[in-house]
């Protein structure tokens, strides 16, 4: 970002274009280079030594079997200390703090104060669920695995981390009460998620969860391992997902409405990979998700259309699980562009290329090659601003339906189709909107549900017909929004 002074002129410029700024917030850890942990390493006497988690090995073995997120143990040794170990849910980089530690949950509030007095509208907790964690002295049970195992039950949606987040948050709602709060809870199911978000729970506005989207397995080849390889979304679940989430948050909150982030693969990537129509799967995504009830969270470059990029080294995703896979493909008979191909097409470092603003060489995004730089789509901000038919217009417009209230408030209902189809209506009050989408690389038909005279087109995507039977043919990707009021 720069300076504090350049954040400042942002934040001005945001709020003078009407624009609202949230700030990502990470709850769970720091960096191993915060001025806190390089003084708690350095000295176990630190006042710092208690913001974070720390444990004794037991006979010359780590403290537990947990695992990391990013793979291998969530324990590292500390270089100064015998037999004793800090605790990292992510990377080593990353060390957790002890929110048992009250001074570490002011010390957070304090933090969140001062960008609040810098403008900030809203926060993005980050990995908010993580905070509070069990007692160290238990084992994940292995079931014959050997290594540390990912022991999610242990550290993830514990009851008190509910108790920290309403404390914290209820310290940022007396200091600015319309504070908006956007909670990152990753595993939560839809019951976590209406404890998350219930206001008189006093916690999140909304939360991001991963749920949404489960792999079809179906597809593994089973030659490979199961990491890496790019999988379809499992359509039926998905739907059956969506319709719980709608259903079940209508009286208490906003669900986010999102496909893709910073911690996966972009959407056209793992939707429409091998597609010659991948302009209309865009178009036609963005009518799905966005048009039901709930919060729009669009990562950047998907209203333009851009996918992830292909990676040209193992290196550049950073991964210790990559690094497996790719070995272990190898091994198995598959070339090392196959395997590059499939962790491109799967990993989330393949989707945080930069932003594509224009054709220059680095997209208009810097003069110096970025951090993240692989092969692209050649798509672009200034040339989809002048083109009529772009992703990015039918992105605009999808958001301006998007604000009237039947779009906001309106029930949601999902019709009973075949999986190749995505069809839901929405009603308030005498309006009434019906959102048909294609979710096939080919020609699909569906047979309308009443008269449609008394409707009209607000949004269309690619060439449709309809019959004399009601019968409405849809080309690959295609949708339609249909809508009285």
């Amino acid at each position: 970002m720069g300076t504090l002074h350049d954040f400042d002129e942002f934040v001005e410029t945001a709020h003078s274009l009407g624009l609202d700024v949230i700030l990502d917030f990470v709850m769970n850890h720091t960096s191993d280079k915060h001025p806190w942990f390089k003084d708690a390493i350095a000295n176990e006497r630190s006042l710092y030594r208690d913001y974070y988690l720390w444990a004794k090995g037991k006979d010359g073995k780590l403290p537990n079997n947990w695992g990391s997120f990013f793979g291998g143990s969530v324990w590292e040794k500390d270089p100064q200390a015998d037999d004793v170990y800090y605790f990292h849910l992510f990377d080593k980089k990353m060390p957790d703090l002890d929110w048992r530690n009250p001074e570490v949950r002011r010390s957070m509030a304090d933090i969140a104060k001062f960008w609040i007095d810098h403008g900030v509208d809203g926060f993005r907790l980050d990995a908010f669920i993580h905070i509070a964690k069990a007692d160290f002295e238990q084992n994940m049970p292995s079931h014959g695995k050997k290594g540390p195992i990912v022991a999610e039950p242990f550290f993830a949606n514990m009851p008190l981390v509910q108790t920290y987040l309403h404390e914290f948050v209820k310290t940022l709602r007396e200091y600015k009460p319309d504070i908006f709060i956007l909670g990152e809870a990753a595993s939560a199911d839809i019951d976590l998620a209406i404890d998350y978000t219930d206001p008189s729970r006093e916690m999140c506005d909304t939360v991001v969860t991963f749920r949404y989207f489960e792999d079809d397995k179906s597809k593994l080849d089973p030659e490979l391992p199961e990491f890496g390889q790019p999988l379809p979304l499992k359509i039926e679940t998905f739907k059956d997902t969506m319709v719980t989430w709608q259903k079940r948050l209508q009286k208490i909150s906003y669900p986010t409405l999102y496909w893709n982030n910073h911690d996966m693969p972009r959407v056209l990537t793992r939707f429409a990979a091998e597609s010659e129509h991948k302009k209309a799967a865009a178009k036609m995504l963005a009518t799905l998700m966005y048009l039901q009830r709930g919060v729009p969270c669009i990562y950047y470059g998907e209203e333009i259309g851009m996918e992830s990029a292909v990676l040209p080294k193992i290196s550049d995703f950073e991964d210790r699980q990559a690094d497996e896979f790719f070995k272990e493909a190898k091994e198995a008979g598959a070339t090392e562009e196959k395997c590059l191909s499939m962790l491109s097409r799967s990993h989330k470092m393949a989707a945080r290329t930069v932003m594509q603003w224009n054709e220059s060489e680095y997209y208009g995004f810097s003069a110096t090659k970025p951090w993240k730089y692989g092969q692209t789509n050649d798509v672009n901000v200034a040339n989809e601003k002048s083109d009529d038919t772009s992703i990015l217009n039918f992105y605009k417009s999808v958001l301006k339906l998007k604000k009237k209230p039947l779009f906001v408030e309106g029930n949601f209902v999902l019709a009973d189709t075949t999986d190749n189809l995505y069809v839901y209506k929405r009603t308030l009050g005498n309006s009434e909107a019906w959102v048909i989408c294609n979710l096939a690389d080919g020609v699909t038909k569906y047979r309308v549900h009443g008269n449609l005279s008394d409707k009209h087109i607000v949004l269309q995507n690619g060439s449709l017909s309809l019959n004399e039977e009601n019968v409405l043919t849809l080309p690959p990707f295609g949708s339609l929004v249909f809508m009285t009021e």
